[in-house]
């Protein structure tokens, strides 16, 4: 089998095997914390962060760990750096860490992070196992970021309410408000508007992958045609 390039790798993990919305992996922080952008965006970089630091590191190791006991080595390496992320937000980020609670924890049970350790991480040299990390954690935080943000414009009429959490108290002020007078759609806020957003997202990138899919095949007529024209003209 080839070895995949790097452009493939970014392509896979931001869209054609995006972990929410083709693996459909990770639905639990997915739909639990993307009551705001800014809730989205904090478990998206949390995320991002492990994924990078266990791919590599599982890369590293790779040649050293043997098969029996590989998943429980890839977990224990996750757990840490889970454990670290986590101290980390409580020093640094308390208030954003205070609502986004126990998910933080339950990142170690986000089965992207031990699918792409093993699918990947654990077969790829150190460069391409931190891109694929990147890549996939990107293509997660996207659309936690997108869900969240959708869900508290539709429930809330504010987005990135609460920037400052994460962002620092220089972004108080960064957030968008539609008015005291918005009447929000609290099924947005609710565990069934999270249901329905996301299916909302993947109908999306179903149609978006459809058209292309279609412009492609277009393309590939037109080459081919034009192919057949120059094959069939005399030769002078």
């Amino acid at each position: 089998m080839a070895e995949k390039g790097y452009g493939s790798i970014i392509g896979d993990g931001l869209w054609s095997n995006n972990q929410a919305l083709v693996a459909m992996l990770g639905l639990c922080p997915l739909l639990a914390v993307t009551t705001t952008a800014t809730n989205g965006l904090g478990m998206g970089l949390a995320t991002t962060t492990v994924l990078v630091l266990s791919n590599a590191t599982i890369s590293l190791i790779r040649n050293l760990v043997r098969p029996e006991v590989r998943l429980p080595v890839f977990v224990l390496v996750i757990a840490s750096f889970v454990t670290a992320v986590e101290l980390s937000m409580q020093a640094a980020f308390y208030e954003l860490y205070l609502v986004l609670g126990l998910f933080i924890p339950l990142i170690v049970t986000n089965c992207a992070i031990i699918g792409r350790a093993e699918a990947f991480a654990s077969k790829a040299r150190l460069d391409k196992a931190i891109v694929d990390g990147l890549a996939v954690g990107i293509g997660f935080t996207l659309v936690l970021m997108v869900l969240g943000g959708i869900r508290e414009l539709l429930g809330q009429g504010t987005l990135f309410y609460q920037a400052h959490l994460l962002l620092g108290e220089g972004a108080r002020g960064f957030g968008l408000e539609l008015g005291a007078k918005f009447q929000g759609a609290l099924l947005a806020i609710l565990p069934p508007g999270a249901f329905i957003g996301l299916g909302l997202l993947i109908a999306l990138k179903n149609v978006i992958d459809k058209r292309l899919k279609g412009l492609k095949a277009v393309r590939a007529r037109a080459a081919e045609a034009r192919v057949a024209r120059g094959a069939a003209q005399p030769a002078t």
